[in-house]
């Protein structure tokens, strides 16, 4: 499978990554287009793939095109893309950027829309996508494998969801990162050594993921198992209840799905 991948940035990088770690194509079968050589010399030298700074060139012969540009930069990719496509499939990842909006300009219809995130660095993303109406089940399975290798994914028929996940899985590893930069903080505020306070925290966070999702529980219902009557944790959780956090939360998953759509209004 030829694959072209417009856009080096860190998901660009990251899908790249994921591609070579299934051995979904070989280095010789993808190309890796972006405007500055500096990365594009980095990007050679780290997985020994092809590289260019014309996307033209880049999709020549490809199978499978990978959008990974900034949603300021696409008008000018869809226009130079427009009236060039013949059978290859076109996987967009910007952020609010719609089908229709890709599809009209372009006037191509074998189009997926995905939303993945940065744990797919590591092979841990969580990516959700939809794709044209028309597209076949072959094309859906390919685009569904490329996103397979980066970690988790989830189809959704209607794409109104898309833009409602790009505010929790898109945009949620900031918030994760947000609450862990302030837990260590607390550690340190109480006097631990900043090191000792990332490894508990950090083993505190994937431990309590990788419980929720083997134990299937509701997480109210894992709360409560930590939580003792008068106890240590009952005076922290008063502390964030009290403090707005689940409101604060609510508040910016809304406003990250406002911004989700407005991207895509313009």
């Amino acid at each position: 499978m030829k694959i072209a991948v417009l856009g080096g940035g860190t998901m660009g990088e990251a899908i790249v990554k994921s591609i070579l770690r299934k051995k979904l194509a070989g280095r010789d079968d993808i190309v890796i287009s972006d405007v500055a050589k500096p990365r594009r010399d980095v990007l050679n030298n780290r997985y020994k793939v092809k590289v260019t700074g014309d996307n033209l060139a880049a999709v020549k012969g490809a199978e499978v095109i990978i959008l990974a540009i900034k949603p300021q930069d696409f008008p000018a990719i869809l226009g130079q893309l427009a009236g060039r496509l013949k059978s290859q499939l076109i996987i967009s990842i910007a952020a609010g950027i719609n089908l229709d909006t890709i599809c009209s300009k372009l006037n191509y219809f074998k189009v997926v829309r995905a939303m993945p995130n940065t744990p797919a660095q590591v092979g841990k993303g969580m990516t959700a996508w939809t794709s044209a109406k028309d597209l076949s089940n072959k094309d859906r399975e390919i685009a569904r494998s490329i996103l397979a290798a980066m970690g988790e994914e989830q189809y959704f028929a209607d794409e109104k969801y898309i833009d409602m996940a790009t505010a929790i899985s898109g945009s949620g590893p900031a918030y994760v990162f947000l609450f862990i930069e302030a837990m260590i903080d607390a550690g340190v505020h109480i006097g631990l050594p900043r090191n000792v306070a990332t490894k508990l925290v950090v083993e505190t966070i994937v431990g309590s993921a990788e419980t929720m999702k083997k134990m299937a529980k509701h997480p109210a219902e894992l709360k409560n198992m930590v939580t003792s009557p008068g106890g240590t944790t009952a005076e922290a959780l008063l502390q964030l209840e009290s403090g707005g956090l689940r409101s604060l939360m609510i508040n910016a998953v809304a406003a990250a799905y406002n911004k989700a759509k407005s991207l895509g209004a313009k």
